[in-house]
């Protein structure tokens, strides 16, 4: 292949996969996150790969991001991947924590991804690559912001790539909803991951090749693992208020614990 794939969040996790497998592709690449130590590591195992660290939360930081896919006449892939989630009950969480969490995940990734669009377009070919989640279909009580703003995506992509799509480009968008995936996110969160059963989490392989493979038949919204696919999909003939209802006592029985 060639041309060039920014990703952001690359320092590990399914970031990290995704700038994996597409150096192991041949495409040159722009790793971003905040850790340029973890950076610079990754760098080293790669083949043609620069650094560029930045945190996206913060506005000089991302118009440095915008530039740089501003100037890549080359982009083929953008991977909107940096973020990060806040676990508590809303009021009682700091404020800033989670206005960084809504400008990592929305004005960042709606920055980003017109950026790329403005020359992909133009040239006729690139591929973004929108990290969702499955919680962006479920609100969730003590985990609020984290699923508002993982909606967000998974509706700004879907809608992005039917526009694409109405005019007949043939750029291609997705939002990728993973469900739970082993990844330093849980720790960061100080998650329990015993909580969920072993057979609902995916490693970030799983789910990074799962969107590579799909990116090819152009479906706008990708849910790696069947058994997400059949939860996001029966859950929308069950009526909200049992959803409401089972939501509630999921959060009642964390209480309890």
């Amino acid at each position: 292949m060639g041309g060039t794939a920014l990703v952001t969040g690359a320092s590990s996790g399914i970031g990290e996969v995704f700038a994996r497998r597409l150096s192991g592709l041949g495409f040159r690449l722009i790793l971003v996150a905040r850790r340029k130590a973890r950076l610079d590591r990754l760098a080293s195992e790669l083949r043609n790969a620069d650094v560029l660290a930045a945190d996206l939360a913060i506005d000089s930081d991302l118009r440095k991001v915008e530039d740089r896919i501003a100037a890549e006449s080359e982009l083929e892939f953008l991977i909107n991947n940096a973020g990060f989630g806040v676990q508590g009950v809303f009021p009682e969480t700091p404020r800033d924590m989670q206005d960084r969490m809504h400008r990592l995940h929305v004005i960042a990734i709606e920055r980003l991804t017109h950026a790329a669009l403005r020359g992909m377009v133009k040239r006729r070919r690139g591929n973004i690559i929108n990290v969702s989640s499955v919680a962006g279909f479920f609100p969730t009580p003590f985990n609020v912001s984290y699923c508002a703003t993982k909606a967000w995506i998974t509706s700004f992509s879907e809608g992005l790539s039917m526009e694409l799509q109405a005019t007949r480009s043939p750029v291609r968008v997705q939002a990728l909803c993973p469900g739970f995936t082993h990844s330093e996110f849980h720790d960061v969160v100080k998650m329990d991951r015993s909580m969920i059963p072993s057979y609902m989490w995916m490693t970030a392989e799983e789910v990074v090749d799962t969107s590579l493979r799909r990116l090819k038949s152009n479906k706008p919204i990708v849910i790696p693992g069947w058994r997400y696919r059949l939860l996001v999909g029966f859950s929308r003939w069950i009526p909200r208020l049992l959803l409401h209802a089972g939501a509630r006592r999921f959060a009642q029985s964390r209480i309890k614990g």
